[in-house]
């Protein structure tokens, strides 16, 4: 297997992409990943990274397009560090999408990967998501920018005027936020001294109820021209419910502060899925897809199976959606989160649509599923749908000590979901079905519903 040196521009053939997106090519045994390269493509392309069993190389011209490469429709595409597949034919995304979860069950699942569904894709390509946060920064030239990060950069900000994946409010809103932080040259947050007020703008839309929220991060609580954005964005667009300040004064680059102020209307915003209304505050987890979350959380009932007299366990229950939709269904249902805050909005959510049935319970899932099988409480059902890390390993053996007759697991990761479920399987349970789901379209990112039962 022959190593080629970095800078060095070879001949490339793409035969497959890799879980991040990459292209995947093989040269006399060596695998180089190539950045924007698609199955089909011969490139002529750079090496950038040569290490002994892989490399990386970006490209220096297409010789030979894929059949299913496209036009991507951004003018940030290939710059911004967020749509990675908008020049994949959304077809091709979606074969890309079922073979990786088909590979990941099998090879490390070790389980039949005939078990996976076609996967189901979304009807809406671009205007999709609810929810973005772009970071405030000075550009080379000291103009303040509102963008997303470069490619590959942490400390590069891309200005986004248009971002297509959000709705033309939100991009409205975006701009008028620019706008005045550059008329009232307002102080910009510098991450490498920890300098500077203006950090984020997140921004949230109700799709159901057409209301939007703004949230301006900052890196200390004083920000005198707060209320005047605040009235200035409430008089432009009358679709903006409420208007709020976050104060994160860490160093960390997150968009949750540690304290919050209202500026102006009201803290939540409204949605409805599945019939039922959630609050949603700015710091608040809720799908980011919201037609969507429809179909996954319909998914969800289906696989669950629920007759009316089960009790259910939601892990990382969040603020309740799945859980909610659950308790209409069943007996009883356990809502099991970490976070403070988000029990605090399911108890909001619960009582707002009249849901009696449920009850939240704070700490980690490892942790409060043996208490709860201490104190004899058993679930017929479980729903879990853990973060990207999958369950934690000292949750699989209490999960299998409650012995539920049926799992359903909610996966934003086909890696983790395939070591879950493999574990699960050794501890006495079957997979009888995987769903795969796209929820972000034009990324790598694949949502999946596995369904497993007990065996007798």
């Amino acid at each position: 297997m022959a190593k080629h040196r970095k800078g060095e521009i070879l001949t490339l053939e793409v035969e497959d992409l890799a879980y991040g997106g990459e292209g995947v090519a093989r040269l006399d045994g060596y695998v180089i990943f190539v950045h924007g390269g698609l199955p089909g493509d011969r490139v002529q392309a750079r090496i950038v990274q040569a290490r002994p069993n892989f490399g990386r190389a970006t490209i220096e011209a297409v010789e030979r397009p894929s059949l299913d490469r496209v036009e991507a429709p951004c003018p940030y595409f290939g710059r911004c560090g967020g749509c990675r597949l908008q020049h994949f034919a959304y077809a091709a995304q979606l074969r890309f999408k079922e073979k990786q979860v088909r590979d990941c069950l099998e090879r490390i699942g070790g389980v039949d990967p005939a078990r996976v569904r076609p996967i189901v894709g979304t009807p809406e390509l671009y205007s999709y998501r609810n929810k973005m946060e772009f970071t405030i920064a000075r550009d080379a030239d000291g103009q303040a920018v509102v963008g997303l990060h470069e490619t590959g950069r942490y400390d590069a900000i891309l200005d986004i005027e248009r971002c297509l994946l959000q709705s033309d409010l939100l991009n409205a809103i975006l701009a008028e936020v620019r706008a005045f932080v550059r008329e009232r040259g307002l102080s910009v947050y510098d991450q490498e001294t920890g300098e500077g007020l203006l950090r984020f703008l997140m921004l949230r839309e109700g799709k159901t109820k057409g209301e939007a929220m703004v949230n301006v991060v900052t890196g200390a609580a004083t920000f005198p021209e707060a209320h005047e954005l605040a009235t200035r964005l409430r008089q432009r667009f009358p679709q903006i419910a409420g208007v709020v300040q976050n104060v994160n004064a860490q160093k960390a680059a997150v968009a949750v502060g540690q304290e919050e102020h209202l500026l102006a209307g009201r803290e939540t915003i409204q949605e409805v899925v599945g019939g039922l209304t959630f609050q949603i505050s700015a710091n608040s987890f809720f799908q980011t897809n919201t037609r969507q979350a429809e179909c996954l959380f319909q998914l969800v009932l289906e696989f669950t199976d629920l007759k009316g007299p089960e009790t259910v366990f939601d892990l990382y229950s969040g603020t309740g959606a799945i859980t909610l939709l659950l308790a209409q269904r069943s007996r009883a249902v356990y809502g099991i989160e970490v976070s403070g805050e988000a029990i605090q909005d399911a108890v909001k959510n619960a009582r707002a649509n009249g849901i009696d049935n449920v009850r939240f319970l704070q700490g980690e899932v490892r942790h409060v599923l043996p208490d709860l099988h201490r104190k004899g409480i058993r679930a017929h059902v479980v729903v879990a749908d853990p973060p990207r890390a999958g369950l934690h390993p000292k949750a699989i053996p209490a999960l299998g000590s409650l012995g539920p007759q049926r799992i359903v697991y909610v996966s934003c990761n086909p890696s983790t979901l395939a070591r879950d479920v493999g574990l699960l399987i050794e501890r006495g349970y079957a997979l009888e079905v995987v769903q795969p789901l796209d929820m972000f379209p034009h990324t790598p990112h694949i949502e999946a519903v596995a369904r497993l039962t007990r065996r007798n």
